[in-house]
């Protein structure tokens, strides 16, 4: 991506953008102008089709399908049923709040950490969401690579077992991984997920919905079937929030190259709900009705076409991971502008296909879902700080505006920060305390009421004539 060059400093109407939560403005720092910051003009391309094409594509995962077998026994079919479609459509609301902020200042997911936390204590959670996005990465590949060691062994009869057996299932998703990191994103996304990889995905779920749902012989038994209980309500939903949730790092990094901030935001949560709210139902329904513990990918396989079906879902996993390092790339050039995008994306794709070889991915799992809980509250700050303009700005002078939005920030916003670190405690907090309501709604609530509480507090300091007490 070519760079912008910092705009002079006079005043902008970027005043009339939401304020992060700041005091007093600072100058726009040189490092802020480079195109990991905001997308320029140029490279905005994504239309409503295509962040619903994206996001789609991107909630369609085996790891949605396992999540939602979690549901299985404890929920019954109703409340399973309601806590999915409720879920899904408040997580992907999120998602897609995130992409219209993101569309409107063109700012990517670390230009937002900026815009908020100031530009020196951005790096923390921009480093932090870096190495979440290189573990994920390396968890969908170990995904991908069992799923195939899976389908191997149904069509030809053996296992790929051993070192070789893990590089023969493993290297081929790899060098395609590297190999599309090397590319255009914005190309890939256009041609190859909206036309092509979107409706083979569709057809396979439409597949295997159909195998799974002939398999009930009572389908009003089974409508009104009872769980243990052992889940409320409330955790279901969480349950499903938590995925969509996952995606709040990365979603300013594609939604920034949207055309408009309405079709950025609705394309982008309608896209994500539909395939959450589908993989979950999916997931539920193979575990209730499966008469098998061998997993998803194996229940999966037993199903009539399931080979087929099995398979388009792992390239479709694919990406996934793309995205995961993609984003992790623009997070990466942030911090180290002088080198270009396409060696931070290819670079960072090799060491997750090496640590793909390495990693006890199970044992590292837990701790990639700790990462994950720190960037809830990250986003109630952005989401109540950032997340109130709605003024539509033109596209040539979006870059300039973004770069004055961080600059006023300046190095640290103690306020912002003292809120997101207040948030991540609460979150455990709740997590351990009452875990039946779930942790992930009333942390995003407390943390967007706190950050409105702060700002409220300044602009009434600032209101105030100079003297008063």
């Amino acid at each position: 991506m070519a760079s912008t060059s910092a705009p002079a400093s006079t005043p902008t109407p970027a005043s009339a953008l939401a304020p992060a939560l700041h005091s007093s403005p600072a100058p726009a720092p040189a490092s802020s102008s480079n195109a990991s910051l905001s997308a320029p003009a140029p490279e905005r391309v994504f239309g409503w089709w295509d962040h619903t094409a994206l996001w789609f594509s991107l909630g369609v995962g085996l790891l949605v399908v396992q999540v939602g077998a979690y549901l299985v026994p404890a929920m019954g079919t109703q409340g399973a049923a309601l806590a999915i479609v409720v879920g899904s459509i408040v997580g992907a609301g999120l998602l897609g709040w995130t992409a219209r902020i993101a569309c409107q200042h063109g700012l990517s997911s670390a230009g937002l950490m900026q815009a908020t936390f100031g530009s020196g204590f951005a790096r923390l959670p921009i480093l932090l969401n870096m190495v979440q996005l290189v573990g994920w990465t390396t968890f969908e590949l170990v995904v991908m690579r069992d799923g195939t060691q899976a389908v191997v062994a149904q069509v030809l009869g053996f296992r790929l077992e051993g070192v070789w057996g893990h590089a023969a299932a493993l290297l081929p998703w790899g060098l395609v991984l590297v190999a599309l990191l090397a590319g255009s994103m914005t190309k890939l996304v256009r041609r190859v997920v909206s036309h092509v990889a979107l409706p083979l995905v569709v057809l396979s779920l439409l597949w295997l919905s159909a195998q799974f749902a002939a398999r009930i012989d009572n389908p009003v038994a089974f409508w009104h079937r009872a769980g243990t209980q052992e889940m409320g309500w409330l955790s279901a939903m969480d349950l499903v929030v938590a995925m969509p949730a996952s995606w709040l790092p990365l979603v300013a990094d594609y939604a920034r190259h949207g055309i408009h901030a309405r079709g950025a935001q609705g394309g982008t949560w309608l896209g994500y709900a539909i395939a959450n709210v589908w993989c979950y139902a999916l997931g539920f329904l193979v575990a209730s009705v499966a008469a098998t513990d061998a997993g998803i990918v194996h229940t999966l396989l037993l199903a009539q076409g399931g080979l087929l079906a099995l398979s388009l879902i792992l390239i479709d996993e694919l990406d996934n991971a793309y995205g995961d390092v993609y984003s992790c790339a623009v997070s990466g050039s942030s911090l180290v502008s002088r080198w270009p995008l396409s060696r931070w994306a290819v670079g960072l794709g090799a060491v997750c296909v090496a640590l793909a070889f390495v990693l006890p991915m199970h044992a590292l799992e837990p701790f990639l879902l700790l990462l994950s809980s720190v960037f809830v509250p990250l986003y109630g700050v952005i989401l109540g700080s950032l997340g109130w303009q709605r003024t539509t700005l033109a596209l040539d002078t979006v870059g300039k505006l973004a770069v004055d939005l961080v600059g006023k920030v300046g190095k640290v916003d103690w306020g912002a920060a003292g809120v997101w670190l207040g948030g991540v405690a609460c979150y455990h907090a709740i997590a351990n305390a009452a875990p039946q309501y779930g942790a992930t709604l009333p942390t995003l609530a407390l943390t967007i009421g706190a950050t409105w509480a702060v700002r409220a507090m300044r602009a009434t300091q600032a209101r105030r004539p100079a003297g008063c007490a």
